[in-house]
């Protein structure tokens, strides 16, 4: 990091910029709770039953649980509320400490949460309600954010970057998509039941957020331009975070959390 860098995106910019963007998170994640509502989506078992009349082990579907939908939306943003307060307070010095070390774990903790709880809501949209799938998802998604945990560590003083976690964090992040995508031909094509319009939406804008994520990385640790100054990094995370969740918690409100 230069000498000359934090004088523009100093630490104490940061601690008031995460402040600000705690807020914008909480005030969203209040208004989603008040404003939505009571829109449910199912979650299913498909538990092996044994058919006595066929002497043979069957799935039996069964609800196990409606979930109400403007409390989960507003959970993620309430969650990224909280790691943002965390940071500029009881977390900032060793927030600082972290980040001359070019590495921030609990950005990615919060993800791991966050943004998998985001992966689950719009697979719900698309159809899958197993409750076995939503957890692989939320779980492979998480695995994603813990390998950027990774990658921060496998790098501390190495002058040549190690891509190993990049490269499998990438891959575990695409499984969760490949899979929608494939429950979304399925319903969709082969059997005609087309979703919203505002689902194909929030399908586009969210990959694409959630791509820029990895093209941030990417650009952090290969030095390019800004991005040579690692809080430059840090704070297109923080922007990104919030406009991707913003993004998300709007677009399925404005769908089917608005009252009528």
């Amino acid at each position: 990091m230069s000498e000359a860098a934090p004088k523009k995106l100093s630490f104490p910019r940061l601690r008031r910029f995460n402040v600000i963007m705690g807020v914008l998170h909480l005030i969203q994640g209040v208004l989603m709770i008040i404003l939505s509502n009571d829109t449910t989506y199912p979650i299913y078992s498909t538990f092996l039953k044994f058919n006595l009349q066929e002497r043979s082990l069957e799935p039996q579907l069964d609800l196990i649980y409606e979930l109400r939908f403007g409390p989960a939306v507003g959970a993620f943003l309430l969650i990224s509320a909280v790691a943002h307060f965390y940071l500029s307070t009881l977390g900032y010095k060793r927030y600082v400490k972290n980040l001359k070390n070019e590495m921030n774990p609990v950005r990615f903790y919060e993800y791991a949460f966050s943004s998998s709880l985001m992966i689950v809501l719009i697979a719900m949209l698309l159809g899958v309600w197993d409750l076995i799938t939503l957890i692989g998802l939320f779980g492979l998604n998480a695995m994603m954010n813990f390998f950027g945990i990774m990658m921060e560590y496998d790098n501390q003083g190495r002058e040549k970057v190690r891509w190993t976690s990049f490269i499998y964090g990438c891959i575990a992040g695409i499984i969760p998509w490949i899979a929608m995508m494939i429950n979304l031909y399925g319903s969709a094509v082969v059997n005609d039941a087309q979703p919203p319009n505002f689902v194909y939406a929030i399908i586009i804008s969210i990959f694409i957020f959630f791509n820029i994520f990895a093209v941030n990385m990417y650009l952090q640790y290969k030095k390019v331009g800004p991005w040579k100054n690692y809080l430059f990094g840090e704070r297109i995370y923080i922007v990104l975070s919030l406009v991707a969740k913003t993004a998300l918690a709007w677009q399925i409100f404005a769908g089917t959390l608005a009252p009528v």
